[in-house]
C-alpha cells in the first residue's frame, strides 16, 4: 500500500508548511486505541476548535450541498472556516474548501494504519460565482494525517502551493487576502495548525471512550 506520506500533493508552487505531533506508545495495541481516538478527532470538524483551544479558528462541517451537518467527515463535503477578523467578501465573512480526498489504509496488524484528508479552496457552495471564497488561491490544498507507524501515533497538517487569492476577487478581498497569507507566512496560521495537531494526539485518559 501507498504510505501517507507518499500521497501528499506535490509542492509546485508558492509556499510549503508542515507541521506535525507524534507520541510514542509502549505497546501496539496502546498504540492502535490511541490512533483510533486521533482518527475519529481528525474527522469531528465540528470539533477541531476545541481540540485547538482558545482563538482558534471555527470549523464547520457542510455536505455537498453546503448545509451545516453534525456528522463525521466524507469526501465532497465542505468545510466552512470562520478566522478571528474581518471575513471575506466571496464567502460572506467566511473561507470555504472542499475535502476533496478522505482515505484510509492499515489495520491493527499493519505496519502503519493512517487517515489521510486533503481539502482544496472552493467558492462559496451558496453563490452562483466562481470566486475562491479563501485567502489561498484554489492551486494550494491542506492535507491533514493522523497515522501510526509501528508504536508511534502522529498528526500532521501539510500545505501544499499556498498562494495568496488576490487576482480574481474584489479590491477588498484582493487587500484582505494579501495581508492573511503575508500574516500566515510569518507564522500565524502556525499557530493554528500546530495546535490542532497537538489536540488531535494530546488527550486525557477518558477520551479514550471517544471513537474512531
Amino acid at each position: 500500500m501507498k504510505t501517507a506520506i507518499e500521497q501528499l500533493p506535490p509542492q509546485e508552487t508558492g509556499r510549503q508548511t508542515d507541521f506535525t505531533h507524534a507520541h510514542q506508545y509502549d505497546t501496539l495495541e496502546a498504540a492502535h486505541k490511541a490512533f483510533q481516538v486521533a482518527a475519529g478527532r481528525l474527522l469531528s470538524v465540528n470539533n477541531w476548535h476545541e481540540y485547538s483551544g482558545e482563538a482558534s479558528a471555527k470549523f464547520t462541517l457542510c455536505n455537498n450541498q453546503g448545509t451545516e451537518v453534525d456528522v463525521m467527515a466524507e469526501e465532497g463535503f465542505f468545510i466552512s472556516i470562520d478566522l478571528p477578523g474581518p471575513g471575506s467578501h466571496a464567502g460572506d465573512g467566511l473561507e470555504w474548501a472542499m475535502i476533496e480526498k478522505l482515505v484510509s489504509d492499515g489495520n491493527s496488524h499493519s505496519a502503519e494504519e493512517y487517515v489521510l484528508m486533503t481539502v482544496r479552496p472552493v467558492p462559496d457552495p451558496h453563490k452562483p460565482g466562481t470566486e475562491i471564497a479563501h485567502f489561498y488561491k484554489d492551486a494550494s490544498t491542506s492535507t491533514f494525517i493522523v497515522r501510526r507507524d509501528g508504536m508511534a501515533v502522529s498528526a500532521g497538517a501539510h500545505g501544499r502551493n499556498e498562494t495568496p487569492n488576490n487576482e480574481e476577487v474584489d479590491l477588498y478581498d484582493k487587500v484582505r487576502n494579501t495581508a492573511i497569507a503575508l500574516m500566515a507566512r510569518v507564522g500565524l496560521s502556525g499557530m493554528q495548525w500546530q495546535k490542532l495537531v497537538n489536540g488531535l494526539i494530546d488527550y486525557k485518559e477518558a477520551d479514550h471512550g471517544e471513537k474512531a
